[in-house]
């Protein structure tokens, strides 16, 4: 097998999923269509292959009615496989110019997953954020982007929330002290949204790394997100996991097992230095006071 990211294979396998069964069609009634096996099939879904031909997804493209944007991210995700095998890249970095239309890979990733871990020293996670404390950060990053685009933007980050009360999907929220206190818009807004993560603490494992932690353990790590996954439904292999860092220049996703490791490393570090769950709690009720004051 060529090397090369599987981010765009896994992210091909899970888009075929979708849209097959979007149209209640089976895993062997696609493999005929596909004219291969139904474990060939399988192992696509599955991202467990890289020889992709644009007329296999033109012909799968068909059976399954897409729109002609669903066609055009096949073939986009499909180039994306052939270029990465053909640099052998051990990660895969994508910019937000170069991705395809209304598609986004961190949002694959998220969806797939059954155990998220967040690190974050400045804003409050994308899944436990409020509407209007979302809403501001918007503004304030993007402030040409017109409102009827920001209300999407903000539907789907509340459809996205939904995963917290789905059974098997387990979120782990660390989050240093000082976003409890770094305002965010309006005061109104703080009070809402550190409200809304008490609201959240028995669906989320929600713990604070306070400012008198005694060493300064992910204080000197940028933000990080990392993913694992349950095994693959077809193949029941293991999924590796990936390791996430946002940047101003572009969005890095990283897949070898030394990098994810020496995140993994470093969020065992955090959990050392951040407090329990109850007295985390505690300290976002007494954040929440000091915003309604």
């Amino acid at each position: 097998m060529p090397a090369g990211s599987t981010l765009p294979r896994r992210a091909l396998g899970r888009q075929l999923r979708n849209l097959r069964e979007r149209n209640d069609i089976s895993q062997a009634a696609a493999a005929r269509i596909a004219e291969t096996s139904s474990q060939t099939y399988g192992r696509l879904e599955d991202g467990r292959i890289t020889k992709v031909t644009d007329m296999l997804l033109n012909t799968l493209a068909n059976a399954y009615q897409t729109t002609d944007a669903e066609r055009r991210l096949l073939l986009t995700l499909a180039q994306e496989i052939r270029t990465s095998a053909a640099t052998g890249g051990g990660w895969w970095r994508a910019y937000a110019d170069s991705m395809a239309t209304n598609f986004d890979y961190y949002l694959s990733l998220e969806g797939a997953a059954n155990w998220v871990t967040s690190w974050q020293t400045t804003l409050v996670p994308g899944l436990l954020q409020t509407r209007e404390y979302r809403r501001a950060i918007t503004w304030a990053t993007s402030p040409e982007t017109a409102p009827a685009d920001v209300d999407r933007m903000l539907d789907m980050a509340a459809k996205r929330q939904g995963m917290l009360d789905e059974a098997g999907f387990r979120f782990e929220a660390l989050i240093a002290e000082g976003t409890l206190h770094y305002q965010v818009g309006s005061a109104a807004i703080m009070a809402a949204q550190v409200q809304n993560l008490v609201d959240r603490s028995e669906q989320a494992e929600i713990r604070i790394v306070p400012f008198r932690a005694k060493n300064p353990a992910g204080l000197i790590a940028s933000p990080f997100v990392l993913f694992s996954f349950p095994p693959l439904l077809t193949s029941k292999l293991q999924e590796p996991p990936v390791a996430y860092v946002e940047g101003l220049a572009g969005d890095l996703y990283l897949e070898r097992e030394t990098e994810v490791s020496r995140f993994s490393h470093e969020a065992n570090m955090i959990r050392q230095v951040a407090l329990p769950r109850s007295a985390s709690r505690d300290l976002i009720l007494k954040a929440m006071k000091e915003w309604q004051a």
